[in-house]
């Protein structure tokens, strides 16, 4: 006997067939339906297979915390793994496919584990795999790894697209069903901005399950009427299919909106996902309460199933559990079920609840037996008997299914995101949310209040009692009387365990942990609760224990003879459930990864034909190819022999720019660079060397004295970012003595590097003041006027290449158009634009660093700016560090230049150096090639390289070893200055 559709009733549409597969075989469906709803409808109990046993396991819950029917869904591009078939809507087209099986669901060869179950207990993983050990490597590791996970991702790029947006609101009402529709009423006809957050792709939460009538409205019609009228507001936003999954600081809360997850084709101009982020001033949780388990053997066979998920497959879905049902309640949400199954048409054999007298009326055809348990249930991959004992008498009795319910735990996740720790009630024999929670306040069943009436009550006064606190006048909306209300609060009798079983009886469904593993965790002295749960994998799975946990801390409590209170629980951290990493990264991918940052003279570089190269965020132009020349090397080589000869303009507005200001700016430079700046004259500019704590050189670049008191620095285009959080640290946290302010200008200046011979001639063109070199000596730093006083703009005479050179910066609106006027200037003197690659060429000749030489293991000395170092000032950042004797060492890795025996051989940056006849091992590698180029003026390859006492070494023949491809260079040591030793053409 199985599950099947009820000829009539549920919230679903039967005037709407939908089809769709499991495992390949076809199916039907009706809209309205979850996709675990339809496969029960379908006959489906055998969904799927646990991890580490791969028992068969069938639907338990009908909502977010099932552990056992989790899908496959989708095809291609859109398959997504390890989605609950209890939360995935039915859609005409669904393809579903069970997970962690082979060759098929119904003959699973992984199910032999359960044969070596005596050797798979708690912790065996701990204490196996260790011998032999070259086992580890493999055999161990690699079966391990290919066992490991559920589901399967798809290697195919994902065609939707996701977003991100902000939301504001008074309150957030999380949940929408009894108590979260009463609040989120009371405050929208209040007039605050509201926004109701669930999780279903209807409104209304256990109402939609309930048979109840309220103010003489079906539940369900109740639901929809409250949803409307919250709808019809304008200042109400309704959000189903949306999961809060966080509270974080500033009371924003993390929230994923399931906008096209049920649809077969979404729509491309919609996001499938959408991620929430929502600053509320104040939020209602009404999650409601989770329905807890009962621990007995067998208690994982399919068929058997929560008492209040059966009665929502029941009354919402129009399916029943089976022919024969059979009812293990330990509270009074049983005999609801009961009265309703059998007011459908559904047997029920027998009502076994473990407390001797209480509880609710019940005037059913079923048999009640008192102080009884069910000790077992039997079957393979369907549930054909249970067995009761009474007394000392155990019967059994045959059944398709059997529902359960040991209690209800408030559903309290979010309210110790923040490190709140939940608290044990007795009263409730549950956890209730921790008490001063600030901006999240608790209501209905998530604070454990019992009944229909008395949750709506206690939400809408919740609801006006919040809102009443952000100035508006709100009184609690009233529902009318309440009939059929059934209020389980007579005190659930707290069983965690139960004699006598002898099936595993579990605890963790989707991890295989049962009773007999966490009693082996205390024994073994991991009965800690955070221990316990790493020991035996309970409440590590994809559900985060949301059904296992409170009967995990039970079961310990009893081990160790404590109050669940104080075993306590686990660390509640997001994500509620979980968030696909699309959600995440919403438009961030792909092209649209990162936000693509163009420079001023991005539109002059295009004209001129530039081919543009990514650098971190920035397009910058790599080199500018002509007519006539057959690849890049041909286009670098002409810009490099056009800069040495004529002139050329290159951009370097991507360089970071930060403005330094204030009485204690000097002061300030002074210690964050390792050389001195105190004294640094206005209307000059100097080379700077910024050290990490430990020593090693961490950016460098030039800053000017403008004023006395303000001060541009420039950065490595790189690191522009860390080095303003940099300086920002030590403002606040360093030294907030000193009075200094700081300001990022990159953006607001265009800047251009004019280098060459002619390079002043041309710039003369256009600036008014003379900037002959007595006017304006190497490393000047001036404001400047141009075209007749026209613009003003900022001129520094340096170099990075080596030649008579200036950088020209003015307002980046002005970029273009200065750029041009520039290149009319030059025209006659053979100005040519030059690219980051012939830029690369010209430095290294020139033997100046990038990071490529500054790698984060270097010191001053390293690259022979030793000297530079000021030591006689009483602190800047390093200082201690950079004193450590192995910094000074005689064998540390030291810049020097490298240069092939024959021009016609080359090498390539990141190959190693050997000393001659060395054998390519570890052990005789002397260092790297850290930067390589084709010099035109050299002519042959160079490159600069960090090698064992490298400046010692100079004239010393040497392999260039590339390992990747096998290359092996004759190469000799040289210094790093290829070009122009004595910096005649810097100071002309």
């Amino acid at each position: 006997m199985t599950s099947y559709r009820l000829p009539q009733g549920g919230l679903i549409d039967r005037g709407q067939p939908l089809s769709f597969t499991f495992d390949g075989k076809a199916m039907q469906g009706v809209q309205g339906d979850s996709l675990a709803s339809a496969l029960l409808a379908n006959g489906r109990r055998l969904v799927g297979r646990s991890f580490k046993y791969h028992r068969p396991r069938g639907i338990l819950t009908s909502g977010a915390a099932e552990p056992n029917a989790l899908m496959t869904i989708g095809s291609s591009g859109r398959t997504e793994p390890n989605t609950r078939a209890t939360m995935q809507e039915l859609y005409a087209g669904l393809e579903a496919r069970s997970q962690n099986r082979w060759p098929s669901l119904a003959f699973d060869i992984g199910a032999l584990n359960s044969l070596a179950s005596p050797f798979l207990g708690a912790g065996f993983y701990y204490k196996t795999f260790m011998w032999p050990a070259p086992f580890w490597e493999k055999v161990y590791e690699p079966f391990i790894r290919k066992a490991a996970g559920l589901g399967r991702a798809t290697h195919e790029a994902d065609p939707d697209s996701y977003d991100k947006c902000w939301a504001h609101c008074d309150l957030l009402v999380v949940g929408s069903g009894p108590a979260g529709l009463a609040a989120a009423l009371t405050a929208g006809r209040a007039g605050a901005r509201v926004i109701v957050a669930d999780e279903h792709a209807m409104a209304g939460g256990s109402l939609l399950s309930e048979t109840a009538i309220i103010g003489g409205t079906p539940a369900s019609a109740f639901a929809e009427a409250c949803a409307t009228e919250l709808r019809s507001l304008p200042n109400v936003t309704l959000l189903t299919r949306t999961t809060v999954f966080g509270w974080y600081d500033g009371n924003v809360f993390g929230a994923v909106e399931r906008v096209q997850k049920h649809i077969a084709t979404p729509s491309p101009s919609r996001p499938v996902e959408r991620l929430w982020r929502i600053v509320a001033k104040g939020a209602i949780l009404a999650t409601g309460a989770e329905e807890r388990p009962l621990v007995f053997g067998g208690n994982d066979i399919p068929g058997v199933m929560m008492a209040g998920a059966m009665r929502t497959y029941l009354n919402r879905y129009a399916v029943a559990p089976g022919r024969t049902t059979a009812i293990f309640t330990a509270n009074d949400s049983g005999y609801q079920l009961a009265a309703d199954l059998e007011a459908r048409g559904v047997r029920v054999s027998a009502i076994v609840d473990p407390r001797a007298a209480g509880g609710a009326t019940y005037a059913g055809k079923a048999r009640v037996l008192r102080d009884a348990v069910v000790t077992d249930a039997h079957g393979g991959r369907s549930l054909a008997a249970i067995d009761i004992r009474s007394g000392s008498r155990t019967d059994r009795l045959k059944v398709d299914a059997l529902a359960m319910s040991g209690g209800f735990s408030p559903i309290i996740h979010l309210a110790c995101h923040r490190g709140g720790r939940p608290v044990w009630s007795d009263e409730k024999a549950g956890f209730l949310p921790p008490a001063n929670l600030g901006g999240l306040t608790p209501a209905g069943a998530a604070r454990g209040i019992d009944g229909l009436a008395a949750c709506l009550d206690d939400g809408a006064r919740r609801g006006a009692n919040l809102v009443a606190t952000f100035g508006f006048t709100a009184t609690p909306v009233a529902f009318g009387t309440v009939e059929g209300d059934v209020p389980v609060s007579a005190p659930a009798k707290t069983l965690w365990s139960i004699p006598g079983g002898k099936g595993k009886a579990f605890v963790d469904y989707q991890n295989d942990v049962h009773r007999k593993d966490l009693d082996l965790a205390v024994k073994e002295g991991y009965g800690h609760v955070e221990l316990a749960k790493r020991y035996t994998t309970g409440g590590m799975a994809t559900d985060q224990g949301k059904l296992s946990n409170v009967n995990a801390i039970g079961l310990l409590a009893e081990a160790r003879g404590l109050s669940p209170g104080a075993v306590g629980t686990t660390t509640f951290r997001p994500f509620y459930t979980p968030v696909s990493f699309g959600a995440l990264a919403g438009a961030h991918h792909g092209e649209h990864f990162q936000p693509v940052r163009r420079s001023p003279l991005h539109g002059w570089a295009a004209r001129h034909g530039a081919v543009f190269v990514e650098t971190g965020l920035w397009y910058r132009s790599a080199w500018f190819p002509r007519t006539g020349e057959k690849d890049w090397r041909e286009s670098v080589a002409r810009e490099v022999v056009n800069v040495r000869r004529n002139a050329g303009l290159c951009d370097v507005s991507m360089l970071g720019k930060i403005e330094i200001c204030g009485p204690g700016a000097a002061e300030f430079l002074n210690r964050v660079y390792c050389n001195a700046f105190l004294k640094l004259p206005i209307g000059k500019a100097r080379y700077g060397l910024m050290l990490r704590e430990d020593g090693m050189i961490y950016d460098d670049g030039t800053t000017s004295r403008l004023e006395e008191n303000r001060f541009l620095m420039t950065t490595t285009t790189a690191y522009a970012a860390g080095v303003m959080n940099h300086l920002e640290f030590c403002a606040q946290a360093l030294w907030p003595d000193l009075d200094v302010r700081l300001a990022s200008v990159t953006d607001q200046w265009a800047q251009m590097a004019i280098a060459g011979p002619k390079s002043r001639k041309i710039l003369q063109a256009i600036i008014d003041e003379d900037i002959g070199d007595a006017a304006f000596p190497y490393l000047a730093a001036h404001e400047v006027s141009l075209f007749g006083g026209a613009l003003h703009g900022r001129l520094f005479r340096i170099s990075f290449s080596g030649e008579l050179a200036y950088e020209l910066a003015i307002p980046a609106a002005y970029g273009d158009s200065v750029a041009e006027a520039l290149m009319a200037a030059g025209r006659t003197e053979g100005l040519m634009p030059y690219g980051v690659e012939a830029l690369s060429v010209l430095r290294i000749e020139k033997g100046h660093v990038t990071h490529n030489e500054i790698n984060g293991t270097v010191v001053p000395a390293d690259l022979g700016f030793g000297k530079m170092v000021s030591l006689a000032k009483p602190d800047f950042i390093g200082k201690a560090m950079l004193q450590r004797e192995g910094l000074a060492a005689p064998d540390r890795p030291r810049l020097v230049g490298v240069v092939p025996l024959d021009p016609a051989d080359n090498f390539r940056t990141g190959a190693h150096i050997l000393a001659k006849n060395a054998a390519a091992t570890l052990e005789n590698d002397q260092g790297y090639v850290t930067s390589s180029a084709h010099s035109p003026h050299v002519g042959s390859t160079i490159g600069l390289a960090l090698v064992k006492r490298g400046d010692e070494r100079h004239g010393e023949e040497v392999v260039v070893w590339n390992g990747l491809n096998g290359e092996f260079t004759s190469a000799r040591l040289c210094p790093p200055v290829f070009f122009d030793p004595s910096n005649e053409k810097l100071h002309a």
